[in-house]
């Protein structure tokens, strides 16, 4: 019978060969385990044993990823919110109201914010009901650092940290016609129309862009409060910008389009100089099409809801109708769950910008 020799007697190239036998050995070994716990398991319900999840590792040289559970890739734990705060400025219709709804539905207390307390109180009273979470008003102008100044002092005497800030608040601008035959005529309608005026463009850059700023720097300890308290997570922003940022016709609205391509460089920048600080706290931004709010439909009904015809949209873009509050849900959801995302403009529009040409 041969003895086995300890491998410091070996030769390198055949304790080499037997390294690489054992980890073959050890991978298999896993990924057999593995694979008889998912084939014995109930995919809806079942999820694998913690001590199954904690031992299988991919190898990848001198790195390895953690092989995740049933239950951890179950919905109920990708979008779970429970335990987090958020903050979501303009909450009281439209986007806003929908990121509201589904932060709450799904587990976070969140604050909504705005100049109207009226329409806060009532989102409170119609929809802080049958959620996980909690929907708090607050009222705010956040066009104003003295109000984000004291939104920020008073979010900070109830909770210790923020987890969630959505920059949602936004106005649109005056309109003008982009349509001529000579010259004069363009000239007429861009300069000498008198809703076209150095006030118009700063009162939508203060609100679409300026607000964004503000808002995020003011809430910066905070957020980075929320990464510290919360292992696996970081302090998220998601900034509300639009297409018509990216798209390169005016749309009738030079100065709110213009706003918006700020809106989504400024997302960018935050999020790079944030990085550079060394704070751990990603920064989004959803650049949504035509949804339905009181900026787009002009008005919203009983329970703060707008609505537009979807025949209208028909033959205008691939899906041929616009957004839904599910639609916009599952994007706030997406960008403030996945940790692996930041710096980036989604744009969640049916298809517009390709029916565009962009």
């Amino acid at each position: 019978m041969i003895q086995s020799l300890p491998t410091r007697f070996l030769r390198p190239s055949t304790r080499t060969l037997l390294s690489i036998t054992r980890t073959r050995a050890i991978n298999t070994t896993a990924r057999t385990t593995l694979a008889t716990a998912i084939s014995s398991s109930k995919p809806s319900r079942t999820s694998l044993p913690s001590s199954l999840h904690q031992s299988c590792t991919m190898s990848t040289g001198t790195k390895s990823a953690s092989a995740a559970s049933h239950a951890e890739l179950n919905r109920n734990s990708l979008f779970n919110l429970a335990g987090r705060v958020a903050l979501v400025t303009g909450g009281g219709t439209g986007i806003g109201l929908m990121a509201t709804q589904a932060l709450a539905v799904n587990g976070a207390k969140v604050y909504i914010a705005g100049r109207n307390k009226e329409k806060l109180d009532k989102v409170v009273e119609i929809y802080n009901k049958d959620v996980e979470g909690e929907i708090i008003a607050l009222q705010a102008d956040v066009t104003k650092k003295e109000d984000i100044a004291a939104l920020v002092k008073e979010i900070e005497s109830r909770e210790k940290c923020l987890c969630i800030l959505v920059n949602n608040a936004g106005i649109s601008s005056s309109s003008v016609t982009t349509e001529a035959s000579d010259p004069k005529e363009l000239k007429h309608n861009l300069f000498d129309n008198e809703n076209a005026t150095f006030d118009d463009w700063t009162e939508t850059y203060r609100t679409n862009v300026a607000s964004i700023y503000f808002m995020t720097s003011a809430f910066l300890p905070l957020l980075q409060a929320s990464t510290e308290r919360h292992p696996g997570w970081s302090g998220t922003v998601v900034n509300i910008s639009s297409i018509s940022g990216q798209v390169k016709s005016a749309q009738h609205h030079f100065s709110y389009n213009a706003s918006k391509a700020a809106a989504v460089h400024l997302n960018r920048m935050l999020a790079a100089e944030i990085a550079n600080a060394g704070l751990k706290i990603r920064i989004n931004s959803i650049a949504p099409g035509v949804f339905p709010s009181e900026m787009t439909a002009e008005e919203s009904d009983e329970f703060q809801k707008s609505h537009i015809p979807k025949e209208k949209y028909e033959d205008k873009f691939p899906s041929a109708r616009p957004g839904r509050d599910i639609d916009m849900a599952q994007a706030v959801l997406a960008l403030v769950s996945n940790q692996f995302i930041n710096g980036e403009t989604l744009a969640v529009d049916g298809g517009y910008k390709l029916a565009a040409g962009l």
